[in-house]
C-alpha cells in the first residue's frame, strides 16, 4: 500500500489510552506512515512504540491483557494503616516509584533494538514533561540542553517515565539544571500541556498533522475527602483547564476524538472488555472523522491556500 506522511500527537489519559490506540490504528489502515510523533504522559509511551516500529494493533496486543497494577506494587510500606503511604510521599514526593514504567518501556523499546532517541532513524519523537520548579514545559528530547545532557544519549523509556510521573501518585524525577546548578523536578507533562497539537505546526505544511484526544460528554464530579483528594483534584482540572478543555474551531478538522466511556485514568485494574470498548470506540470516531477529511480542508482551516500537495512514500517503511 502506498503510504502518506503525516504527524502525530497522543494525549495523556491513563488508561484510557486504549481509545487513542484505535484511532491510530485506522489511519494507519488508511495509509498514513507517522514521520513526527509527540505524546504527553500515557501517550508519550503510545507515541515511543510507534516511533520504535510498532504498529497500533501490535500494541493493543500488547496491552490488551497487561496488569497495569505491575506500575504500582504493594510495598511493605503500603501496609502500614494510615502512615506507610504517606511517609513514602514525605521523602519521596510520591506514592509510587516510576521504575516498573521505565524498565517496561526499556524491555518492548529494546525488542526493536531502541533504547535512546538517537535510535530513532526514520521518524522524530517529542515528548512532553513539565518541570515545575522552573515553571517550565519541557519537550524531549531538545530540551535537554538546559540540564547539559546529551540528546542522542538519553534513553527513551526515562523521558516516558518523566511524562508519565503523574504528581503525588509516581515520584517526580531529579535533573540538574544547567544554568542555576539547581535541582528541578519533573513531573507529568499534562501539568502544562496534556495535547500539544500545535507542536509540529508550520505555516505551510508538507503533511498533516492529527491529533488523538479524548472528549467526554459529562462532568465528572470529585468527591474531596482530604488534603491529598483535594490535591489531586487540582491537578485533574488543571489538565482540563489547559488545551485540553476547549479545542479551537481550526483544530477541528486535523483531531480525531474519542469518548472516555467513564473510564479514570488511574483505573489500572480496567477489565479485559472495558478495554475493548475503548478500543473500538476509537476506531468508530476515527472511521467517522475520515469520512470527509481532506487535505485541502485542512489547509483551508489553517490558513493555507494555493495548490494542494500530499507528501507520498513510495518505499516501504513496515
Amino acid at each position: 500500500m502506498t503510504q502518506i506522511l503525516a504527524d502525530a500527537v497522543v494525549e495523556g489519559g491513563g488508561i484510557k489510552v486504549f481509545g487513542l490506540v484505535g484511532a491510530l490504528s485506522v489511519a494507519e489502515e488508511k495509509g498514513y506512515h507517522w514521520k513526527r510523533l509527540a505524546g504527553t504522559s500515557a501517550g508519550s509511551i503510545v507515541a515511543s512504540l510507534l516511533a520504535a516500529g510498532y504498529r497500533s494493533r501490535e500494541l493493543y496486543d500488547m496491552l490488551e491483557d497487561f496488569d497495569f497494577t505491575q506500575f504500582t506494587p504493594t510495598r511493605w510500606y503500603h501496609q502500614i494503616p494510615y502512615t506507610g503511604s504517606g511517609i513514602r510521599f514525605l521523602i519521596k514526593k510520591g506514592f509510587y516509584s516510576g521504575k516498573p514504567l521505565e524498565y517496561w518501556m526499556e524491555e518492548w523499546l529494546g525488542q526493536k533494538g531502541v533504547y535512546t532517541f538517537a535510535d530513532l532513524k526514520e521518524k522524530e519523537l517529542s515528548i512532553i514533561a513539565s518541570d515545575i520548579s522552573r515553571g517550565n514545559l519541557l519537550v524531549l528530547p531538545k530540551d535537554l540542553d538546559e540540564y547539559g545532557i546529551s540528546k542522542n544519549r538519553f534513553p527513551i523509556a526515562r523521558a516516558v517515565r518523566m511524562s508519565c510521573s503523574i504528581p503525588f501518585f509516581f515520584d517526580p524525577v531529579r535533573m540538574r539544571h544547567k544554568p542555576s546548578q539547581k535541582s528541578s523536578y519533573v513531573v507529568d507533562g499534562g501539568v502544562l500541556s496534556n495535547f500539544p497539537v500545535w507542536l509540529f505546526d508550520q505555516k505551510y505544511p508538507r503533511w498533516p498533522t492529527f491529533g488523538f484526544r479524548f472528549v467526554s460528554d459529562t462532568k465528572e464530579s470529585r468527591q474531596i475527602e482530604g488534603p491529598f483528594s483535594m490535591l489531586w483534584a487540582m491537578f485533574l482540572t488543571m489538565m482540563d483547564a489547559h488545551d485540553n478543555r476547549h479545542i479551537k474551531e481550526q483544530d477541528r478538522v486535523r483531531t480525531i476524538q474519542v469518548p472516555t466511556l467513564g473510564v479514570k485514568i488511574t483505573d489500572f485494574d480496567l477489565s479485559r472488555e472495558k478495554r475493548k470498548e475503548l478500543f473500538q470506540a476509537g476506531v468508530e470516531a476515527a472511521q467517522s472523522f475520515f469520512e470527509d477529511w481532506t487535505f485541502k480542508q485542512y489547509l483551508s482551516s489553517r490558513g493555507g491556500g494555493g495548490n494542494v500537495n500530499i507528501k507520498v512514500c513510495t518505499k516501504g517503511f513496515g
